[in-house]
């Protein structure tokens, strides 16, 4: 098992993104994970003159769905969450699914989405990638989507 700690990634501002609507899809399975990965996402989009809106979904599994709903009427989508392995195989099609479906919703509905799903082994991983002063993916993740959300918009205009 690793006992690597998690550092956040240095993120410059992204422009062409100013008053862009960002839904958050988070699923609350591990609420103490998913209220430090909100943390990071709030503040990234936060810094870079976005806005946000919440849903809660019950697990990882659902998120593509519910992006899938919201498809038309946001700008970008922010996918939270996290999958702890157990001691069945649910936790592989948990995590697959709902990566080929948040893929599969990027490439052919052509959306900005960030990937923020924490797949670990253990809840001190979790920990390690989720807290804003170590791993910050909920940041990390709010930052792609910021991206592609300008990307979007760059080529539109063009």
């Amino acid at each position: 098992m690793s006992t690597r700690t998690e550092n956040p990634t240095a993120r410059p501002a992204v422009d062409g993104v100013k008053d862009a609507r960002v839904l958050v899809v988070e699923s609350r399975y591990y609420p103490e994970i998913a209220d430090a990965l909100i943390s990071g996402a709030q503040a990234e989009i936060t810094k870079n003159g976005a806005t946000l809106e919440r849903v809660v979904v019950p697990g990882a599994f659902e998120i593509p769905g519910a992006i899938a709903l919201a498809a038309e009427h946001y700008d970008g989508f922010l996918a939270l969450g996290c999958v702890i392995r157990g001691e069945t195989t649910h936790y592989d099609y948990v995590c697959g699914e709902s990566a080929r479906g948040l893929m599969d919703l990027s490439i052919q509905k052509k959306l900005a989405i960030g990937y923020g799903i924490v797949t670990v082994n253990t809840m001190e991983q979790a920990k390690a990638r989720a807290e804003t002063h170590r791993g910050d993916k909920g940041g990390d993740a709010a930052h792609a989507c910021l991206a592609m959300i300008a990307l979007q918009r760059r080529w539109r205009k063009s």
